[in-house]
């Protein structure tokens, strides 16, 4: 009796998981690098590092973006590069292992593991450099601003 209770037991919690939640995680570790280095690293708009470092990023069925910023420099936007995870084949017609890797988002991996980004200066000029007058007026919310011809 014993016996047939564990052997219950065992299938019914495999039949309750999936594949590759339970093989693979949901969860990949990805390396980021600039130049220069010093960069924030956001991701789903929170910083989680500043390069050089190397972050967990949980899998998700949709795109996830990455992005580079540090000051005087242009902020970079990286999709980050996933693929099908082969090994929820594994679930083969487990329709209820295919929800819970489709959940976890273990159904896809990131499939590129380390980014290097190459930063560049931010070319910012300012149409008003130097105005020769700024009048406000107060009354009618309305700032004008003189500039110098050259």
């Amino acid at each position: 009796m014993k016996s047939k209770l564990f052997i219950i037991l065992i299938a019914s919690t495999f039949l309750m998981t999936s594949c590759a939640t339970i093989f693979t995680g949901t969860k990949d570790t990805i390396r980021f690098d600039s130049t220069p280095q010093g960069a924030k690293v956001y991701i789903d708009g929170l910083e989680v590092c500043k390069t050089p470092c190397t972050t967990q990023v949980k899998r998700s069925l949709s795109d996830k973006l990455a992005e580079i910023k540090l000051d005087e420099y242009e902020t970079r936007v990286l999709r980050l590069d996933r693929e099908f995870n082969a090994v929820s084949i594994i679930n083969l017609g487990f329709l209820i292992g295919w929800g819970i890797d489709a959940a976890t988002g273990s159904l896809m991996k990131y499939n590129k593991k380390g980014y290097d980004i190459e930063l560049e200066k931010e070319n910012r000029t300012s149409m008003l450099e130097n105005p020769s007058k700024i009048e406000i007026n107060t009354d009618t919310k309305i700032i004008y601003v003189y500039i110098a011809q050259k």
